[in-house]
């Protein structure tokens, strides 16, 4: 891992500037709107899947909501090489330090590719095997295995994609991120029902619908590299022979894999013990899960939009536009979050409903298991930023501790409540989950503040 120190700038004026002098405020949401854009899209490509194939039947509802799992995965290998190395390219930057952020985003990239090939040929060989870990009750794996097939293919493409996403996000170019994704989650969304039903190919269209978006995206973000658009440059000349490259880029990223990582085995843990209940607890579940997905991708994405100005700022020694960053993102996010909770409290039913409108069961788990996550949902706002602003600052440790956290706490506590209360204490988990790990987190980064920030940097 390399040292970061204080040094000179010798960066261009107008791109060092921005980052290090424009108002925090003004920064932050300049760069926060098309990450947030960025995140919905992505969120949008399975929450489309799922409203699409739910108009099949329930046990294709649920299919999507068990590979949901196998997508998680793929997103926590892709964000944690792209955060990996976006990070540490992003304090180079900072640091005008410009070779050396070239090599790491170029170990990036490549490190993805081949990541991506070897997920994709170990999902392929043991696909059966995997649906049924996933949680797949018998009605229902006929169709995750189809389903699967298609995002196992392309789990190459999408990790590739989470990269080079990750490494325009992270040199403060996230209006051309956004640009690659959004294209891709468009075109998703109008596929879908044309694979679906136009070709007659069922739950398998929306896995092929998904694949030949992502490879669209994949090709617009990789032509901003190769046009010169980007500040990073990746070259197979700058690819890293030494060890330590890896480790670093695995190091900063594993707040990353921990965070997706663990939110794919909280979802294999909430579908093993919901199949209990058979396919409706197992589908409306997966619509509330996706769809909580959606809403916190807002914040996901206003997070990703000022870790580049954690970035920038921290490896430049501005440490009061460091926790002026923090309390702004978390104020603002905050009443964004409290906004929709109680608006998604109230509507808790009709946002069911509009996945699977004839299925009365559905409805009826969905809307109570919506309405308890209502209230927990303001609290994601420090649950994020803490997990995020530590990875900003290269504490990977204490990063992964809180991004373990969360959903690390989820597990063993799905099965306590489920064996507790039965499927009302499946229903209920993810709000108790939330509200002691809005504890924990709260308390370690105010502990952080308070003994590391209260000082002047020497």
């Amino acid at each position: 891992m390399p040292h970061f120190h204080q040094s000179h700038p010798k960066e261009r004026p107008d791109q060092r500037t921005r980052m290090l002098e424009t108002p925090i405020d003004r920064l932050i949401l300049s760069l926060a709107a098309p990450t947030i854009v960025s995140m919905l899209v992505t969120a949008i490509y399975n929450t489309a899947d799922t409203y699409f194939v739910s108009q099949l039947n329930t046990s294709a509802s649920g299919a999507v909501g068990v590979v949901f799992s196998l997508m998680s995965i793929i997103q926590a290998v892709g964000f944690t090489v792209g955060m990996g190395s976006g990070s540490i390219a992003s304090r180079l930057l900072g640091q005008d330090r410009r070779e050396e952020a070239h090599v790491f985003a170029s170990t990036g990239a490549v490190s993805a590719l081949v990541l991506g090939i070897g997920l994709a040929a170990g999902g392929l060989a043991f696909r059966g095997e995997i649906m049924w870990l996933l949680g797949s009750t018998k009605t229902i794996y006929p169709y995750a295995m189809d389903y699967a097939l298609y995002i196992m293919l392309g789990a190459p493409v999408m990790i590739l994609s989470f990269t080079l996403n990750n490494l325009l996000r992270w040199q403060g170019k996230a209006n051309l991120s956004v640009m690659g994704l959004a294209t891709g989650g468009i075109l998703n969304i109008f596929l879908d029902p044309l694979f679906i039903d136009g070709f007659q190919m069922g739950i398998a269209g929306a896995g092929a619908a998904t694949l030949l978006s992502q490879c669209v995206s994949l090709s617009i973000l990789a032509s901003f590299f190769l046009r010169g658009k980007s500040d990073l440059r990746i070259s197979p000349a700058k690819i890293s022979r030494s060890p330590r490259t890896y480790l670093a880029i695995l190091k900063q990223g594993m707040p990353s894999f921990f965070r997706q990582g663990v939110l794919s085995l909280s979802v294999m843990a909430l579908n093993y013990n919901a199949r209990v209940y058979e396919d409706a607890a197992v589908a409306a579940l997966s619509i509330v899960t996706k769809v909580f997905n959606l809403i916190q991708s807002v914040v996901i994405g206003f997070g990703q939009g000022f870790q580049p100005v954690l970035g920038y700022n921290y490896g430049a020694g501005r440490l009061d536009r460091v926790k002026e960053a923090v309390w702004f993102s978390v104020r603002t996010c905050t009443v964004i979050l409290t906004i929709a909770a109680v608006t998604g409290y109230v509507l808790a039913p009709h946002v069911i409903a509009l996945f699977r409108r004839d299925d009365a069961l559905v409805i009826a788990i969905g809307t109570r298991a919506f309405r308890h996550q209502c209230l927990t949902l303001p609290l994601g706002a420090v649950l994020v930023f803490a997990n995020m602003f530590f990875q900003s600052l290269g504490k990977s440790w204490r990063a992964v501790l809180l991004a373990i956290c969360r959903q690390g706490l989820y597990i063993p506590l799905v099965f306590f409540m489920a064996g507790r209360f039965g499927l009302a204490g499946l229903e209920w988990t993810q709000a108790v989950c939330d509200l002691m790990a809005f504890a924990f987190s709260a308390s370690v980064i105010l502990l952080y503040f308070k003994r590391e920030f209260g000082r002047e940097r020497a």
